[in-house]
């Protein structure tokens, strides 16, 4: 492995993940859904993985994807949270902040 490439890895592993509430629209369908990320820029990645193997555990989101295809859903960050002491703090703010956007958009939760 070169120097570069230890280097590069060292500081991912050594980045401050960012939690916080993201969005995801269908532009065929006007549906919307939000869930909470300990990671936001981890979670798109995640959930769209999820989509392609067609192994989603929320339905509607799935048979969005499935009817209209990928190019017709979008993810949005809708609010960061700041970096707190502890995961308990965090947890407990996600889930707050969660319902908040699920409340204000009418949207489902992921």
């Amino acid at each position: 492995m070169t120097s570069d490439r230890k280097a590069a890895i060292a500081a991912y592993k050594e980045r401050k993940s960012i939690a916080g509430i993201f969005v995801i629209r269908s532009k065929a369908s006007a549906e919307q859904w939000v869930g909470q990320a300990p990671d936001l820029e981890k979670i798109q990645n995640r959930i769209w993985f999820s989509l392609r193997q067609g192994s989603h555990t929320c339905r509607s989101l799935q048979a969005a994807w499935t009817t209209h295809g990928p190019e017709n859903l979008t993810f949005e960050e809708c609010e960061r949270l700041e970096e707190e002491e502890t995961s308990y703090i965090r947890d407990a703010l996600l889930k707050e902040r969660l319902k908040h956007w699920r409340t204000q958009l009418g949207a489902e939760a992921v």
